[in-house]
């Protein structure tokens, strides 16, 4: 667990919810568990489609217009790092939103 919450320190806007994080790490243990779906691949189209379908719409329950640059906007945060964390990005998406409070 402190490997994700020093990557989300890196990243987050402010202070970390660490009962969010343990909770998002709980509810996706079974994703972040396989090589292939631990990370968010920025190049790929349809893994931001997914990210968008399936974490912000149906997880998050949002419907707005700027999902999708919500999205971008979190590859660059995160540009410098190349393997980017499924669950940091998640978080990111998550406090843009005010959505943290979903996982406390």
């Amino acid at each position: 667990m402190s490997d994700h919450l020093a990557d989300v320190k890196k990243y987050a806007k402010s202070a970390v919810d660490e009962k969010a994080l343990e909770s998002m790490a709980k509810t996706y243990r079974l994703v972040l568990s396989q090589a292939d779906t631990r990370y968010v691949a920025c190049s790929d189209q349809a893994e931001l489609d997914r990210v968008r379908e399936n974490f912000l719409k149906k997880k998050l329950g949002l419907s707005s217009d700027d999902l999708d640059a919500s999205i971008k906007s979190v590859c660059e945060t995160m540009k410098a790092s190349r393997s980017k964390s499924r669950l940091t990005f998640y978080y990111l998406l998550a406090e843009h939103y005010g959505k943290l409070g979903t996982f406390g």
